[in-house]
């Protein structure tokens, strides 16, 4: 489906680039890099020539496990992700769901091997970056070293988010904007949104019971706020939304 308004629906693979020196996503984190004029050719060919492109990978696959040696990174090209955790014993917790763009397998640098799971919600297709050959290239493609930087810092503020004591409202109103503000920066609609989680893997990620999230939608929905259909939801009064979501966007 085209990004220009509508219900925003994942692209399948067969929809997107090969991303290869005449064409790489841009949706990547790291396309602003890759399109931008004035580096050195050869240093983007060698960027361009670090993706390894995945097979599909069907809902409940795994990317990478916990404990595994951390290698490299990942941009995910079409379907959605979530990263989990799961305790000995069996409880998961979900820790974010990952758009096509977003980079998962990061929180990996500090101990070397890969903290959580990460796994496919839907049919997923992948680019996966070298992370040791990638350090290298950073020093002569200063912007992937920045890209880096900052989306370790933005996982360092979404983890926050959920650390305060808010309200369930707050928490799903914040949820849903959050959403919204990521689904448009890919192009599409902002107002109308398509959730690939199902609303128990929603209420293990804000911290709340699956009945609670059921509850709210349903208290938003009567309001006004929002209008729901299955998976689709429509934002109908984000304004209301973000004045009653103030208190966790403005962390």
């Amino acid at each position: 489906m085209s990004p220009q308004g509508g219900v925003l629906r994942w692209p399948s693979p067969q929809d997107q680039g090969d991303g290869d020196i005449q064409r790489f996503c841009t949706t990547c984190a790291f396309g602003r890099v890759c399109l931008t004029d004035g580096y050195d050719k050869r240093a983007l060919e060698d960027l361009h020539c670090l993706v390894e492109h995945t097979a599909p990978m069907h809902a409940g696959e795994e990317v990478f496990r916990h404990g595994e040696p951390f290698a490299a990174i990942y941009a995910v090209r079409a379907g959605m992700v979530k990263t989990r955790r799961i305790d000995e014993q069996g409880r998961e917790q979900i820790l974010g769901f990952f758009l096509p763009g977003e980079l998962i397998g990061l929180n990996g640098l500090y101990t070397a091997r890969y903290p959580c799971d990460a796994v496919a919600l839907d049919t997923v297709t992948l680019c996966r970056f070298s992370f040791p050959q990638l350090s290298v290239l950073a020093t002569r493609l200063p912007g992937i070293q920045e890209t880096l930087f900052r989306l370790m810092s933005k996982d360092i503020v979404n983890a926050a988010l959920l650390g305060g004591d808010y309200s369930a409202d707050e928490r799903l109103a914040a949820f849903l904007l959050n959403l919204s503000d990521r689904f448009a920066e890919r192009g599409y609609s902002a107002t109308r949104l398509h959730l690939m989680m199902p609303r128990s893997d929603i209420a293990n990620y804000l911290r709340l019971a699956p009945e609670t999230v059921s509850r709210v939608l349903r208290r938003f929905q009567d309001d006004g706020l929002i209008e729901v259909d299955k998976r689709e939801v429509h934002l109908r009064s984000p304004e209301r939304l973000k004045h009653l979501a103030r208190c966790v966007l403005q962390q």
